[in-house]
């Protein structure tokens, strides 16, 4: 079962994985309070609820779970797809002079990894390669943000800001009821322990929704701008063509369908070599 819900998210493409101690650790404790999370919800709040109010109980598992695995299936995305990595030592001679190079054209190598370094490329330390259109490094998905998996990440960050709120709105209506009769039959657990698992829930909620939102919000500017955050931070060329419409069809996929929502679906973009080698 397992296989085939890896196959399904990354289809028979080799799995990308950055060996770097730091971004694995985040990925565990990403993970772990998702988990944590669902834990809160579906066991401390909600299971009590499916026989007192069953509608209102089972809508809000199926929706906070389905949240929760579509957050979780964009990180594993994220983390495992190629970002758009430039082989490593390319810049060899055989390769330049098949490039057919005329006189006063310029072609830029990185001097760390020794790649023929395109147009909108940068260099990433941890990831020890060139990545095109690279907008950061993130740590809790140990990958770049680049070309090819842009899209999961801003997935990624909208569902867990999802489930942020959704978990907020819960613990709200949860506390209120569940004061109003002493937390007599409210809860699985004892009051004490009921509180201490929702006060954490709040805290992480919070803490969550407010970083993956404010994510979300910075990745949608780049995106409509076409302007990555080292662009950004480095004042570097700007890229702005076409509309904004265009831009967000050129990281999501030609036709605006409900592909665009889920992680499982690579993003059907013209293959086109927008990218220069030569100067």
């Amino acid at each position: 079962m397992m296989r085939r819900l890896i196959r399904l998210l990354n289809g028979h493409k080799k799995l990308w994985l950055v060996k770097d101690v730091c971004g694995l650790i985040c990925v565990f404790i990403t993970w772990g309070l998702v988990l944590y999370a669902q834990f809160v919800v579906n066991i401390v709040m909600l299971l009590p609820e499916i026989f007192n109010q069953p509608i209102y109980g089972t809508f809000n598992i199926l929706l906070f779970n389905s949240l929760a695995i579509l957050a979780l299936s964009s990180h594993f995305k994220s983390m495992t797809t190629d970002p758009g990595a430039i082989p490593k030592g390319n810049a060899t001679k055989e390769k330049l002079e098949s490039m057919n190079l005329q006189p006063g054209e310029i072609v830029y190598k990185c001097a760390k990894c020794y790649s023929i370094k395109p147009e909108r490329a940068h260099h990433c330390s941890v990831c020890k390669r060139c990545i095109r259109k690279m907008d950061h490094h993130c740590p809790w998905i140990n990958n770049c943000v680049g070309e090819s998996n842009q899209k999961y990440f801003v997935l990624f960050t909208f569902y867990i800001a999802s489930i942020s709120l959704h978990a907020l709105i819960l613990i709200v209506v949860h506390v209120i009821k569940c004061a109003s009769n002493d937390w007599n039959e409210c809860a699985s657990y004892s009051p004490p322990a009921t509180v201490i698992f929702l006060i954490t829930l709040t805290f992480e909620g919070l803490l969550f929704f407010l970083f993956t939102m404010i994510m979300f919000c910075t990745q949608m500017h780049s995106i409509c701008s076409n302007e990555t955050g080292i662009e950004q931070l480095k004042n570097e060329k700007h890229w702005g063509k076409g509309t904004k419409w265009l831009n967000v069809k050129s990281v999501f996929g030609d036709k605006f369908s409900k592909d665009w929502f889920f992680p499982c679906y690579e993003p059907s973009i013209a293959k086109s070599d927008v990218y220069q080698y030569i100067v």
